[in-house]
């Protein structure tokens, strides 16, 4: 589950930091029959303001009404939606760092009881993490053990688990 919006991976021009955090504020500047859509974002070395493009030059009447609406009210929900759709991250050149902006919930139950788990992982919002760490963290291992684990046949998957992922997978632990 995601705890808060992830961190924006930018230079700074004035501190050289690589982190920008979402100030949940937009600019939105309109010219004749065009519109122009900013998501501010703040340094988090020395808090100078940039701007990601979420639209650059449209037709007014071509923005839904509600979606201009939550615009000018600087919408919290619609923040974290621009910061996870793709286009808006590929028009302004920016990658996203979830470190620690997402958490585990395993339900409350003791995964090291059983002799088999079958676990099925369900993501409430596409964030991206490494299989490896989710298991251990959830299992209570390290990372060493859980890659060992995989190595000798007793973690298995229908997916790769040594890469990233962001979409619902499921996973057999034999211990």
């Amino acid at each position: 589950m995601p705890t808060c919006l992830p961190l924006v991976r930018r230079r700074c021009h004035t501190c050289a930091s690589e982190r920008f955090r979402a100030s949940g504020r937009f600019r939105v500047n309109a010219n004749h029959k065009l519109i122009d859509v900013w998501l501010l974002v703040l340094c988090t070395g020395c808090g100078r303001t940039d701007k990601l493009t979420v639209l650059e030059r449209a037709r007014v009447r071509s923005v839904r009404p509600d979606l201009l609406d939550r615009l000018h009210a600087n919408d919290p929900g619609l923040t974290a939606e621009l910061l996870q759709d793709p286009a808006v991250l590929r028009r302004g050149r920016v990658a996203l760092d979830w470190g620690g902006a997402w958490r585990l919930d395993t339900g409350g139950s003791n995964p090291l009881d059983h002799e088999v788990l079958d676990v099925s992982v369900r993501f409430a919002a596409p964030v991206p993490v490494r299989p490896v760490r989710l298991i251990a963290e959830a299992c209570g291992l390290s990372r060493g053990e859980v890659e060992r684990l995989l190595a000798q046949g007793r973690l298995v998957s229908a997916v790769r688990l040594d890469g990233r992922l962001s979409d619902d997978f499921t996973f057999i632990l034999k211990r």
